[in-house]
């Protein structure tokens, strides 16, 4: 989403990062330089993208990640552009633009490459989700529950809709993060709308709570390979820079709320259980400078999120990117870490 101040309670925030329990997964045991937490470990980061153009077109505003069939990296601009990337160096090698039915720029959030290579590719402004060939070329559109679309039609508000997609293991479940809460709502609890496939289409399915920390969105979210997901969230405060936290989360014993009009803590509703990973600004800043106050150098607006397989200890190698907004005082950056779940 485009840059906007978000008060992110930092006071309560700084006492959920000490909330890593016994009950979450399992610690590492050696203490690492690069360690973010005894879960999370930066690699590196790289900004070789930062502020360059391809062909013309600006490769900033990065707000999606997805690993292509062929192992390069698709990456998403709210923009409505969709780039290919070397998944080594990360230099474009193809770029294409999306458009929606009448062919104007797409607000365009979250992106997942189906498994015949087409690319499923969110939008937080109707809110929508809409299927693209490798091409560019628009072939349908998802349906969308009635109370997420955006006000008057719904009951949600332009910009804070879906952010963060994700397909299931076993491809028959694509899952859809709401950014914030919608009206009726509790303030902090987020919506996650499911479709389930049949044969070639996804039909709504069932939804799930979240809560977020105070005053954080949920800008991306992705499933691991046993079904929980890993949870981005984000905010802003003017002054002193962002707030990027990453938790692992389970909703498979969730309550659906598809059919819960208003969630206001109600008791019957069980929440999508999470617990922290990492706060990203505990990361070593590694040389890291940021061109704005910020509580480590190393942070901008990470918006964008996947998981591109696991290293030889079992941990999931995950990717982030932050989202420019085409700012000269943002920078387009790319992070390596290593998850223990």
């Amino acid at each position: 989403m485009r840059l906007r101040t978000v008060f992110a309670g930092l006071a309560a925030g700084l006492a959920t990062v000490t909330s890593l329990t016994a009950a979450g997964p399992a610690a590492a045991h050696t203490p690492d330089r690069h360690a973010c937490s005894p879960y999370v470990v930066l690699d590196r980061f790289s900004d070789v993208l930062d502020k360059t153009t391809y062909e013309g077109t600006y490769t900033g505003n990065l707000s999606a990640l997805a690993v292509d069939r062929d192992g390069s990296l698709a990456a998403l601009g709210d923009r409505s552009s969709l780039f290919r990337l070397d998944a080594r160096t990360l230099r474009p090698k193809g770029v294409v633009r999306l458009a929606d039915e009448k062919g104007a720029d797409l607000d365009s959030e979250g992106l997942v490459v189906d498994r015949d290579g087409t690319r499923l590719v969110s939008s937080e402004t109707e809110p929508s989700v809409r299927r693209y060939g490798p091409d560019g070329r628009l072939l349908d559109r998802l349906p969308v529950p009635a109370a997420l679309r955006v006000a008057p039609a719904g009951r949600a508000t332009a910009n804070q809709t879906f952010e963060g997609l994700t397909l299931l293991p076993g491809g028959r479940t694509l899952l859809a993060s709401m950014e914030y809460a919608t009206a009726g709502d509790t303030a902090g609890i987020v919506r996650f709308q499911t479709w389930r496939r049949h044969r070639d289409r996804f039909a709504p399915a069932a939804q799930y709570a979240y809560r977020t920390d105070p005053g954080l969105g949920v800008p991306e979210v992705q499933a691991t390979p046993d079904g929980r997901l890993l949870v981005l969230e984000r905010g802003f405060t003017a002054g002193v820079g962002n707030t990027v936290r990453l938790y692992l989360a389970d909703p498979r014993h969730a309550t659906d709320t598809a059919g819960v009009e208003n969630l206001t803590g109600q008791s019957g509703v069980r929440l999508v259980k999470k617990t922290l990973l990492a706060d990203i600004a505990a990361c070593p800043s590694l040389g890291a400078t940021a061109r704005q106050p910020q509580p480590n150098p190393l942070l901008d607006n990470i918006e964008g999120m996947t998981v591109t397989g696991r290293d030889t200890k079992g941990r999931l190698k995950v990717l982030l990117v932050s989202d420019d907004n085409q700012n000269p005082a943002q920078t387009t950056r790319f992070y390596f870490l290593r998850v223990r779940t």
